[in-house]
Protein backbone atom coordinates (compact mmCIF):
# COMPACT_ATOMS: atom_id res chain seq x y z
CA UNK A 1 0.00 0.00 0.00
CA UNK A 2 1.00 3.29 -0.38
CA UNK A 3 -0.10 6.27 1.53
CA UNK A 4 -0.77 10.42 2.11
CA UNK A 5 2.34 11.30 4.75
CA UNK A 6 -0.63 14.31 5.84
CA UNK A 7 -3.27 11.30 7.20
CA UNK A 8 -2.47 8.57 9.76
CA UNK A 9 -3.03 4.93 7.80
CA UNK A 10 -5.79 2.51 9.04
CA UNK A 11 -4.85 0.88 12.22
CA UNK A 12 -5.01 -3.15 12.36
CA UNK A 13 -4.27 -5.62 15.14
CA UNK A 14 -1.33 -3.81 17.61
CA UNK A 15 1.16 -5.64 18.84
CA UNK A 16 2.73 -4.24 22.19
CA UNK A 17 6.24 -4.24 21.88
CA UNK A 18 8.37 -5.60 24.80
CA UNK A 19 10.47 -3.61 26.71
CA UNK A 20 13.53 -4.35 28.33
CA UNK A 21 15.36 -1.32 29.06
CA UNK A 22 18.89 -0.78 29.53
CA UNK A 23 18.66 -4.88 31.10
CA UNK A 24 22.01 -6.46 29.31
CA UNK A 25 20.85 -9.26 27.05
CA UNK A 26 23.02 -13.34 26.70
CA UNK A 27 21.61 -14.98 24.11
CA UNK A 28 22.11 -17.20 20.97
CA UNK A 29 19.84 -17.67 18.25
CA UNK A 30 19.58 -19.58 14.78
CA UNK A 31 18.12 -16.94 12.00
CA UNK A 32 15.65 -19.15 9.63
CA UNK A 33 16.98 -19.26 5.96
CA UNK A 34 17.60 -16.69 3.43
CA UNK A 35 14.17 -15.38 1.51
CA UNK A 36 16.63 -14.18 -1.22
CA UNK A 37 18.60 -17.61 -1.49
CA UNK A 38 15.67 -19.63 -1.25
CA UNK A 39 13.79 -17.88 -3.94
CA UNK A 40 16.63 -17.99 -5.85
CA UNK A 41 17.46 -22.01 -5.44
CA UNK A 42 13.42 -22.41 -6.00
CA UNK A 43 13.74 -21.46 -9.86
CA UNK A 44 17.18 -22.66 -10.45
CA UNK A 45 15.88 -26.02 -9.11
CA UNK A 46 12.85 -26.26 -11.30
CA UNK A 47 14.57 -25.06 -14.74
CA UNK A 48 17.96 -27.71 -13.79
CA UNK A 49 18.20 -31.42 -15.57
CA UNK A 50 17.86 -33.49 -12.45
CA UNK A 51 15.88 -32.99 -8.80
CA UNK A 52 17.22 -30.87 -6.33
CA UNK A 53 17.14 -30.92 -2.50
CA UNK A 54 16.95 -27.82 -0.76
CA UNK A 55 18.04 -27.87 3.30
CA UNK A 56 16.98 -25.47 5.96
CA UNK A 57 14.49 -23.17 2.92
CA UNK A 58 13.04 -20.33 4.63
CA UNK A 59 9.04 -20.98 5.32
CA UNK A 60 7.26 -17.87 4.67
CA UNK A 61 4.97 -15.63 2.69
CA UNK A 62 7.25 -14.82 0.20
CA UNK A 63 8.57 -18.56 -0.23
CA UNK A 64 5.31 -19.98 -0.02
CA UNK A 65 4.29 -17.76 -2.85
CA UNK A 66 7.31 -18.65 -5.40
CA UNK A 67 6.52 -22.65 -4.44
CA UNK A 68 3.03 -21.89 -4.95
CA UNK A 69 3.75 -20.12 -8.94
CA UNK A 70 6.02 -22.83 -9.37
CA UNK A 71 3.87 -25.75 -8.91
CA UNK A 72 0.99 -23.91 -10.69
CA UNK A 73 3.43 -24.51 -13.63
CA UNK A 74 3.70 -27.79 -13.39
CA UNK A 75 6.94 -28.60 -10.58
CA UNK A 76 6.59 -30.96 -8.06
CA UNK A 77 8.18 -29.79 -5.09
CA UNK A 78 8.08 -32.25 -2.18
CA UNK A 79 8.39 -30.94 1.61
CA UNK A 80 10.37 -33.22 3.86
CA UNK A 81 11.89 -32.68 6.92
CA UNK A 82 13.04 -29.16 7.37
CA UNK A 83 13.84 -29.77 3.29
CA UNK A 84 12.17 -29.56 0.25
CA UNK A 85 12.90 -31.41 -2.97
CA UNK A 86 12.45 -30.00 -6.43
CA UNK A 87 11.50 -32.18 -9.17
CA UNK A 88 11.15 -30.10 -12.70
CA UNK A 89 9.11 -31.37 -15.79
CA UNK A 90 7.64 -29.42 -18.36
CA UNK A 91 6.52 -25.88 -17.78
CA UNK A 92 2.40 -25.79 -19.14
CA UNK A 93 -0.10 -23.66 -18.68
CA UNK A 94 -3.09 -22.31 -18.22
CA UNK A 95 -2.27 -21.29 -14.52
CA UNK A 96 -2.47 -18.22 -12.01
CA UNK A 97 0.39 -16.95 -10.40
CA UNK A 98 -0.82 -14.80 -7.23
CA UNK A 99 2.25 -12.85 -6.47
CA UNK A 100 1.47 -11.33 -3.87
CA UNK A 101 3.95 -8.33 -2.66
CA UNK A 102 7.07 -10.12 -2.95
CA UNK A 103 9.41 -8.87 -5.43
CA UNK A 104 10.97 -11.82 -6.51
CA UNK A 105 8.07 -13.49 -7.17
CA UNK A 106 6.49 -10.77 -9.42
CA UNK A 107 10.06 -10.02 -11.28
CA UNK A 108 11.37 -13.94 -11.01
CA UNK A 109 8.32 -15.91 -12.45
CA UNK A 110 7.32 -13.87 -15.15
CA UNK A 111 10.64 -15.39 -16.99
CA UNK A 112 10.03 -18.68 -15.94
CA UNK A 113 6.33 -18.04 -17.46
CA UNK A 114 8.04 -17.27 -21.05
CA UNK A 115 9.44 -20.77 -21.11
CA UNK A 116 6.32 -22.46 -20.31
CA UNK A 117 3.98 -23.92 -22.72
CA UNK A 118 0.60 -22.13 -22.14
CA UNK A 119 -0.91 -18.86 -20.89
CA UNK A 120 0.27 -17.91 -17.10
CA UNK A 121 -1.92 -15.19 -15.43
CA UNK A 122 -0.18 -13.13 -12.70
CA UNK A 123 -2.12 -11.40 -10.16
CA UNK A 124 -0.89 -9.96 -6.17
CA UNK A 125 -1.87 -7.90 -3.50
CA UNK A 126 -3.15 -3.95 -4.30
CA UNK A 127 0.63 -2.99 -3.61
CA UNK A 128 1.82 -5.22 -6.72
CA UNK A 129 0.18 -3.09 -9.00
CA UNK A 130 2.60 -0.19 -8.01
CA UNK A 131 5.82 -1.86 -7.89
CA UNK A 132 8.09 -1.52 -10.60
CA UNK A 133 8.17 -4.50 -13.13
CA UNK A 134 8.49 -2.44 -16.39
CA UNK A 135 11.88 -3.25 -17.08
CA UNK A 136 11.65 -6.69 -17.38
CA UNK A 137 8.23 -6.82 -19.33
CA UNK A 138 10.45 -5.02 -21.89
CA UNK A 139 12.58 -7.31 -22.09
CA UNK A 140 10.42 -9.85 -22.47
CA UNK A 141 8.67 -7.96 -25.52
CA UNK A 142 11.90 -7.59 -27.26
CA UNK A 143 12.82 -11.48 -26.66
CA UNK A 144 10.01 -12.17 -28.56
CA UNK A 145 7.36 -13.06 -25.80
CA UNK A 146 3.38 -12.11 -26.36
CA UNK A 147 2.54 -10.39 -22.78
CA UNK A 148 -0.91 -8.67 -22.29
CA UNK A 149 -0.48 -5.82 -19.25
CA UNK A 150 -3.14 -3.29 -21.37
CA UNK A 151 0.02 -0.85 -21.92
CA UNK A 152 0.62 -0.48 -18.14
CA UNK A 153 4.08 -2.11 -18.01
CA UNK A 154 2.49 -3.65 -14.87
CA UNK A 155 0.43 -6.39 -13.06
CA UNK A 156 -1.49 -8.11 -13.49
CA UNK A 157 -0.68 -9.20 -16.79
CA UNK A 158 -0.51 -12.91 -18.42
CA UNK A 159 2.47 -13.97 -20.46
CA UNK A 160 1.95 -16.10 -22.88
CA UNK A 161 4.64 -19.13 -23.66
CA UNK A 162 5.77 -20.88 -26.42
CA UNK A 163 7.73 -23.78 -24.99
CA UNK A 164 10.61 -22.10 -25.65
CA UNK A 165 12.49 -18.91 -25.74
CA UNK A 166 15.62 -17.84 -28.02
CA UNK A 167 17.34 -15.25 -25.48
CA UNK A 168 19.69 -13.28 -26.93
CA UNK A 169 21.27 -9.82 -26.20
CA UNK A 170 19.06 -7.12 -23.79
CA UNK A 171 19.80 -3.93 -22.80
CA UNK A 172 17.76 -3.08 -19.33
CA UNK A 173 18.04 0.00 -16.93
CA UNK A 174 17.79 -1.88 -13.13
CA UNK A 175 18.65 1.59 -11.53
CA UNK A 176 15.22 0.64 -9.74
CA UNK A 177 15.76 -3.04 -8.38
CA UNK A 178 18.29 -5.21 -8.78
CA UNK A 179 15.85 -7.87 -9.65
CA UNK A 180 15.66 -6.65 -13.17
CA UNK A 181 18.45 -8.23 -13.74
CA UNK A 182 18.84 -11.22 -11.99
CA UNK A 183 14.77 -12.05 -13.62
CA UNK A 184 16.54 -12.50 -17.27
CA UNK A 185 20.22 -14.11 -15.94
CA UNK A 186 18.23 -16.77 -13.94
CA UNK A 187 16.55 -17.86 -17.24
CA UNK A 188 20.01 -17.29 -18.95
CA UNK A 189 20.65 -21.04 -19.53
CA UNK A 190 17.54 -22.41 -20.58
CA UNK A 191 17.05 -20.22 -23.54
CA UNK A 192 17.94 -21.28 -26.89
CA UNK A 193 21.07 -18.53 -27.25
CA UNK A 194 21.58 -17.74 -23.37
CA UNK A 195 21.19 -14.36 -22.10
CA UNK A 196 23.34 -11.25 -22.47
CA UNK A 197 22.62 -8.35 -20.46
CA UNK A 198 23.66 -4.85 -20.12
CA UNK A 199 22.23 -2.70 -17.78
CA UNK A 200 21.90 1.17 -19.52
CA UNK A 201 20.33 3.05 -16.17
CA UNK A 202 21.85 4.93 -13.42
CA UNK A 203 23.94 3.29 -10.35
CA UNK A 204 22.71 -0.30 -9.50
CA UNK A 205 21.43 -1.27 -6.48
CA UNK A 206 21.90 -3.86 -4.35
CA UNK A 207 25.09 -5.48 -5.88
CA UNK A 208 25.71 -8.20 -3.50
CA UNK A 209 22.50 -9.53 -4.68
CA UNK A 210 23.43 -9.49 -8.29
CA UNK A 211 26.78 -11.26 -7.16
CA UNK A 212 24.13 -13.75 -5.23
CA UNK A 213 22.59 -14.82 -8.32
CA UNK A 214 25.38 -14.70 -10.93
CA UNK A 215 26.93 -17.20 -7.71
CA UNK A 216 24.16 -19.46 -7.36
CA UNK A 217 23.88 -19.82 -11.50
CA UNK A 218 27.59 -21.25 -10.99
CA UNK A 219 26.44 -23.36 -8.51
CA UNK A 220 23.65 -24.71 -10.27
CA UNK A 221 26.42 -25.83 -13.13
CA UNK A 222 25.90 -22.52 -15.64
CA UNK A 223 28.55 -20.69 -17.37
CA UNK A 224 28.40 -17.07 -16.43
CA UNK A 225 30.85 -13.93 -17.67
CA UNK A 226 30.84 -10.77 -15.77
CA UNK A 227 31.98 -7.51 -17.15
CA UNK A 228 31.92 -4.91 -14.45
CA UNK A 229 33.64 -2.38 -17.24
CA UNK A 230 30.92 -2.56 -19.39
CA UNK A 231 27.95 -3.57 -16.97
CA UNK A 232 27.52 -6.40 -18.84
CA UNK A 233 26.27 -10.19 -17.96
CA UNK A 234 26.62 -12.81 -20.02
CA UNK A 235 24.43 -16.48 -19.10
CA UNK A 236 25.40 -19.06 -21.77
CA UNK A 237 22.78 -22.03 -23.21
CA UNK A 238 23.58 -24.92 -21.06
CA UNK A 239 21.87 -27.60 -18.59
CA UNK A 240 21.42 -27.21 -15.27
CA UNK A 241 22.08 -29.46 -12.90
CA UNK A 242 20.16 -30.65 -9.74
CA UNK A 243 21.96 -30.44 -6.43
CA UNK A 244 21.83 -30.55 -2.48
CA UNK A 245 21.63 -27.05 -1.56
CA UNK A 246 21.99 -26.08 1.96
CA UNK A 247 19.96 -22.45 2.52
CA UNK A 248 22.48 -19.92 4.93
CA UNK A 249 20.76 -18.08 7.50
CA UNK A 250 18.86 -14.68 6.36
CA UNK A 251 21.69 -12.43 7.48
CA UNK A 252 19.08 -9.14 6.45
CA UNK A 253 16.80 -10.87 8.94
CA UNK A 254 19.49 -11.08 12.18
CA UNK A 255 19.49 -7.26 12.23
CA UNK A 256 17.19 -6.74 14.60
CA UNK A 257 18.20 -9.43 16.61
CA UNK A 258 21.89 -7.98 16.94
CA UNK A 259 20.10 -4.73 17.34
CA UNK A 260 19.37 -6.21 21.05
CA UNK A 261 22.58 -6.13 22.51
CA UNK A 262 23.70 -2.78 20.65
CA UNK A 263 20.88 -1.03 22.72
CA UNK A 264 20.39 -3.18 25.93
CA UNK A 265 24.23 -4.04 26.35
CA UNK A 266 25.27 -7.54 26.43
CA UNK A 267 25.43 -9.80 23.43
CA UNK A 268 23.65 -11.54 21.09
CA UNK A 269 25.00 -14.82 18.93
CA UNK A 270 23.44 -15.63 15.29
CA UNK A 271 24.37 -19.25 14.85
CA UNK A 272 25.82 -20.39 11.55
CA UNK A 273 26.96 -17.28 9.88
CA UNK A 274 28.94 -18.12 7.17
CA UNK A 275 32.39 -17.36 6.49
CA UNK A 276 31.61 -15.99 2.98
CA UNK A 277 28.70 -15.31 1.16
CA UNK A 278 26.97 -12.76 -1.15
CA UNK A 279 24.26 -11.64 1.30
CA UNK A 280 23.90 -8.04 1.43
CA UNK A 281 23.29 -8.75 5.34
CA UNK A 282 26.87 -9.76 5.78
CA UNK A 283 27.86 -5.83 5.57
CA UNK A 284 25.94 -5.57 9.05
CA UNK A 285 29.49 -6.50 10.54
CA UNK A 286 31.41 -3.63 9.67
CA UNK A 287 27.95 -0.92 9.67
CA UNK A 288 27.00 -2.21 13.61
CA UNK A 289 31.03 -1.90 14.20
CA UNK A 290 30.94 1.83 12.91
CA UNK A 291 27.99 2.34 15.45
CA UNK A 292 29.74 0.86 19.03
CA UNK A 293 29.33 -2.77 18.84
CA UNK A 294 32.34 -5.54 18.91
CA UNK A 295 32.02 -8.10 16.42
CA UNK A 296 33.78 -12.08 15.84
CA UNK A 297 32.79 -14.67 13.97
CA UNK A 298 33.78 -18.26 14.96
CA UNK A 299 32.71 -21.44 14.02
CA UNK A 300 29.73 -21.42 16.13
CA UNK A 301 28.18 -18.58 14.47
CA UNK A 302 29.04 -14.31 14.13
CA UNK A 303 28.79 -13.03 18.13
CA UNK A 304 27.63 -9.08 18.71
CA UNK A 305 28.86 -7.54 22.15
CA UNK A 306 27.01 -4.01 23.14
CA UNK A 307 27.54 -1.57 26.02
CA UNK A 308 23.86 -0.20 25.25
CA UNK A 309 25.65 3.16 23.26
CA UNK A 310 24.72 3.22 19.68
CA UNK A 311 26.93 6.20 18.18
CA UNK A 312 25.32 7.95 14.93
CA UNK A 313 27.10 7.36 11.29
CA UNK A 314 27.02 8.76 8.39
CA UNK A 315 26.48 5.63 5.59
CA UNK A 316 26.16 5.19 2.00
CA UNK A 317 23.41 2.01 2.20
CA UNK A 318 22.74 2.08 -1.60
CA UNK A 319 24.34 -1.52 -2.15
CA UNK A 320 22.44 -2.85 1.03
CA UNK A 321 19.42 -0.84 0.81
CA UNK A 322 17.08 -3.55 2.82
CA UNK A 323 19.22 -3.27 5.92
CA UNK A 324 17.85 0.53 6.18
CA UNK A 325 14.87 0.76 8.43
CA UNK A 326 17.02 -1.60 11.45
CA UNK A 327 19.83 1.10 10.61
CA UNK A 328 17.65 3.97 10.92
CA UNK A 329 16.10 2.27 14.24
CA UNK A 330 19.35 2.55 15.45
CA UNK A 331 20.19 5.54 14.64
CA UNK A 332 16.68 7.51 16.34
CA UNK A 333 18.23 5.91 19.61
CA UNK A 334 22.10 6.98 19.68
CA UNK A 335 24.32 9.10 20.90
CA UNK A 336 25.04 11.37 17.73
CA UNK A 337 23.43 12.40 14.18
CA UNK A 338 22.75 10.23 11.33
CA UNK A 339 23.11 9.97 7.56
CA UNK A 340 21.84 7.57 5.43
CA UNK A 341 22.20 8.40 2.01
CA UNK A 342 21.69 6.47 -1.16
CA UNK A 343 18.61 4.75 -0.53
CA UNK A 344 15.91 6.95 -3.36
CA UNK A 345 15.27 3.23 -4.67
CA UNK A 346 13.66 2.39 -1.10
CA UNK A 347 11.03 4.38 -2.48
CA UNK A 348 9.49 1.53 -4.73
CA UNK A 349 9.57 -1.24 -2.00
CA UNK A 350 7.07 -2.95 -0.18
CA UNK A 351 6.39 0.88 0.49
CA UNK A 352 7.71 3.89 0.46
CA UNK A 353 9.95 3.20 3.19
CA UNK A 354 11.91 6.82 3.62
CA UNK A 355 8.96 8.48 4.24
CA UNK A 356 7.13 5.59 5.95
CA UNK A 357 10.63 5.56 8.36
CA UNK A 358 10.02 9.31 8.67
CA UNK A 359 6.45 9.31 9.60
CA UNK A 360 6.70 6.84 12.30
CA UNK A 361 9.93 7.34 14.10
CA UNK A 362 8.64 11.30 14.18
CA UNK A 363 5.08 9.94 15.33
CA UNK A 364 7.22 8.35 18.62
CA UNK A 365 8.57 12.20 18.83
CA UNK A 366 11.66 11.76 16.72
CA UNK A 367 13.33 14.41 14.68
CA UNK A 368 14.06 12.71 10.97
CA UNK A 369 13.81 14.37 8.23
CA UNK A 370 14.12 12.60 4.40
CA UNK A 371 15.10 13.97 1.12
CA UNK A 372 14.62 12.44 -2.20
CA UNK A 373 17.24 9.79 -1.56
CA UNK A 374 18.47 10.17 2.20
CA UNK A 375 17.12 10.33 5.94
CA UNK A 376 18.74 12.59 8.74
CA UNK A 377 18.09 11.43 11.76
CA UNK A 378 18.88 13.57 15.15
CA UNK A 379 17.97 11.47 18.09
CA UNK A 380 15.84 12.70 20.81
CA UNK A 381 14.06 11.41 23.81
CA UNK A 382 11.10 9.01 22.12
CA UNK A 383 7.92 7.94 23.79
CA UNK A 384 5.38 5.28 23.31
CA UNK A 385 2.46 5.09 20.55
CA UNK A 386 1.42 3.33 17.84
CA UNK A 387 4.69 2.12 15.37
CA UNK A 388 2.14 1.47 11.61
CA UNK A 389 3.82 -0.75 9.43
CA UNK A 390 2.41 -0.34 5.77
CA UNK A 391 2.12 -4.02 5.05
CA UNK A 392 5.89 -3.54 5.50
CA UNK A 393 7.95 -6.55 7.35
CA UNK A 394 11.47 -4.39 8.03
CA UNK A 395 8.81 -1.70 9.54
CA UNK A 396 7.60 -4.18 11.48
CA UNK A 397 11.13 -5.09 12.98
CA UNK A 398 11.99 -1.52 13.01
CA UNK A 399 9.03 -1.08 15.78
CA UNK A 400 10.19 -3.49 17.75
CA UNK A 401 13.81 -2.11 18.13
CA UNK A 402 12.50 1.05 19.43
CA UNK A 403 10.39 -0.74 21.78
CA UNK A 404 12.98 -2.28 23.71
CA UNK A 405 13.83 1.17 25.47
CA UNK A 406 10.53 3.17 24.62
CA UNK A 407 7.66 2.19 26.65
CA UNK A 408 4.50 1.65 25.34
CA UNK A 409 5.36 1.04 21.60
CA UNK A 410 2.23 -0.58 19.96
CA UNK A 411 3.85 -2.54 16.36
CA UNK A 412 0.69 -2.34 14.18
CA UNK A 413 -0.13 -6.00 12.02
CA UNK A 414 3.20 -7.32 12.89
CA UNK A 415 1.63 -10.19 11.24
CA UNK A 416 3.30 -8.95 8.14
CA UNK A 417 6.50 -10.17 9.44
CA UNK A 418 5.31 -13.67 8.02
CA UNK A 419 6.69 -11.95 4.85
CA UNK A 420 10.69 -13.48 5.45
CA UNK A 421 10.21 -14.49 9.07
CA UNK A 422 7.50 -17.13 10.64
CA UNK A 423 7.01 -16.28 13.72
CA UNK A 424 8.71 -12.78 14.13
CA UNK A 425 6.71 -11.95 17.32
CA UNK A 426 7.44 -15.71 19.27
CA UNK A 427 11.43 -15.36 18.33
CA UNK A 428 11.33 -11.71 19.76
CA UNK A 429 9.54 -12.62 22.83
CA UNK A 430 11.09 -15.83 23.86
CA UNK A 431 14.65 -14.27 23.29
CA UNK A 432 13.81 -11.33 25.39
CA UNK A 433 12.30 -13.37 28.25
Amino acid sequence: MTFDATSAPAEGDLWPAPFRGKSPVQARIAIPGSKSVTNRALVLAALADSPSTLRRPLISRDSALMKSGLISMGIVIEDGDDAWVVKPGALTGPALVDVGNAGTVMRFLPPVAALANGEISFDGDARSYERPIGPVIRALEELGVQIEHEGRYSLPMVVHGTGALRGGEIDIDASASSQFLSALLLIGPSTLKGISARHIGGQLPSMPHIDMTVAMLRDFGAEVEVDNNRNTWKVHPSRLHGRDFVIEPDLSNAAPFLSIAMICGGSITIADWPAKTTQPGDYLRSIMSLMGADISRNDDGLTLVGTGVIHGIDIDLHDVGELTPAIAALAALADSPSHLRGIGHLRLHETDRLAALTREINSLGGDVTEDETSLHINPVPLHGGVFHTYDDHRLATAGATIGLVVSGVEVENVATTQKTLPDFPGLWSNLLA
